[in-house]
C-alpha cells in the first residue's frame, strides 16, 4: 500500500465514524431525533428496499451525484440497522463487517489462498461448492425447496421467480431446448385466456402467475434479466407519457382513445429522433 492509498483510507475511516457517530447521536435518548428512537429492525425495512431500488436507479441514470446520495442513504440502513441491533445488545457494525470479510475471503480461496482457478465458471463453482459447505457445517437444509422458500420470502417477486427457476433447473427441472419453453409459453397462455374467458377470477390469477413465471424463464434461457427488462419498459413508457403531455394542448384524460394513440406514436417517434 502506497502512502497516498494509506492516507485515503483514513480519510474513509474518519467519514465513516462521523457518520456513526450521528447515527448514535440521533438514537441516543439523551436529546436524540424522536423519529429515529421510535424506529425498529422491521419499521424499517421498507427503507431498505425503497433506497435499494434508488440505488439501482441512480447507477442506471450513470449520474455521479445521484449513485453518491443514493449509496450514502443505502449506507444509513445498514449503520442505523447495526446501531440498534448493538443497543439491544445483539451484533455491532464491527461484527457485520467482519463477518462479510471473512465471507470475502473464505468463498475467493483462488485470491486469498493457492486455489487455481481457469475462468469465471471456475469461480462460480468454488463459490457454490464452498456455499453449501457452509450450510453443512451450520447444519442448515439442503432440500431444494427449502432453498426456494427463502428465495420466495425474502427477494421481491421478480427476482425471487429467477431465482427458483435457475435453481430449479441445477436440479434438473430443465426444458431441453429453447423450444420447450416456447410451447410452455403458448399453453400457459393459452390456458389463462380461458380462465379469462370463464370468468373465474381465482383461476385466472393462478394462471396469470403461471404466464409471468414462464415469461421469466424465457427470459433465463436468452440470458434476459426481468427485473432490468420491465424497469427499462417502466422508463420508456413513463418518457412517452411524458413527450404526449409536451404535444398536448388539454389533460390526456380529455383526449378520446384515438386521439391519444396518435399522440403515443407521435412521441414514440420524437423519442427515437431524440435518441
Amino acid at each position: 500500500m502506497t502512502f497516498s492509498e494509506s492516507i485515503n483510507n483514513q480519510q474513509i475511516l474518519i467519514a465513516l465514524d462521523k457518520l456513526i457517530q450521528v447515527v448514535a447521536q440521533l438514537r441516543s435518548p439523551d436529546g436524540g431525533c424522536p423519529w429515529d428512537l421510535a424506529q425498529t429492525p422491521q419499521s424499517l425495512i421498507p427503507y431498505i428496499i425503497e433506497e435499494a431500488y434508488e440505488v439501482v436507479d441512480a447507477l442506471h441514470s450513470e449520474k455521479k451525484e445521484a449513485i453518491t446520495e443514493e449509496l450514502g442513504d443505502l449506507l444509513l440502513q445498514v449503520i442505523l440497522q447495526s446501531q440498534i441491533a448493538q443497543e439491544k445488545g445483539d451484533f455491532s457494525l464491527e461484527e457485520v463487517a467482519q463477518t462479510i470479510t471473512a465471507k470475502l475471503i473464505r468463498r475467493h480461496p483462488h485470491v486469498f489462498a493457492d486455489v487455481k482457478v481457469a475462468n469465471e465458471t471456475d469461480v462460480h463453482h468454488n463459490w457454490e461448492k464452498i456455499k453449501q459447505q457452509e450450510k453443512t457445517e451450520k447444519q442448515e437444509s439442503n432440500l431444494l425447496s427449502d432453498k426456494l422458500k427463502n428465495y420466495a420470502r425474502s427477494l421481491p417477486t421478480i427476482m425471487a421467480s429467477l431465482k427458483i427457476s435457475k435453481q430449479a433447473a441445477k436440479a434438473g427441472f430443465e426444458w431441453e431446448n429453447a423450444e420447450g419453453v416456447w410451447d410452455k409459453f403458448k399453453e400457459e397462455l393459452e390456458e389463462f385466456q380461458e380462465a379469462i374467458e370463464k370468468g373465474d377470477k381465482q383461476h385466472a390469477c393462478e394462471e396469470l402467475g403461471d404466464l409471468l413465471f414462464t415469461v421469466i424463464n424465457l427470459g433465463r434461457w436468452y440470458k434476459l434479466d426481468p427485473t432490468i427488462a420491465l424497469q427499462g419498459t417502466n422508463q420508456r413508457f413513463i418518457k412517452r407519457i411524458a413527450m404526449m403531455e409536451k404535444f398536448a394542448d388539454k389533460p390526456l384524460e380529455e383526449y378520446t382513445i384515438l386521439e391519444l394513440e396518435t399522440l403515443w406514436q407521435k412521441a414514440k417517434k420524437q423519442l427515437i429522433v431524440n435518441s
